[in-house]
């Protein structure tokens, strides 16, 4: 069951990102999201929570990036 309901999240994020790329508007696809969620869009003009945000991101892509390299032991 479980094969089956990641395997159809990410056929959703697909067909979303997807559209959102052949539509080619601003603020459409998940990077555009991200960008102005945690600060980094261009232009984006930093407040109090700017550093916060960003270290958010870049702890959870760390822990990510680790948490996959190494087959869940960290």
């Amino acid at each position: 069951m479980f094969t089956a309901a990641w395997v159809g999240w990410i056929a959703s994020f697909c067909v979303i990102e997807g559209v959102a790329l052949y539509r080619k508007q601003p603020d459409d696809t998940l990077s555009e999201h991200i960008w102005r969620w945690f600060h980094t869009a261009k232009g984006t003009v930093p407040d109090r929570t700017t550093r916060l945000r960003r270290f958010v991101l870049v702890a959870f892509m760390a822990w990510l990036s680790a948490h996959l390299l190494t087959g869940g032991t960290f």
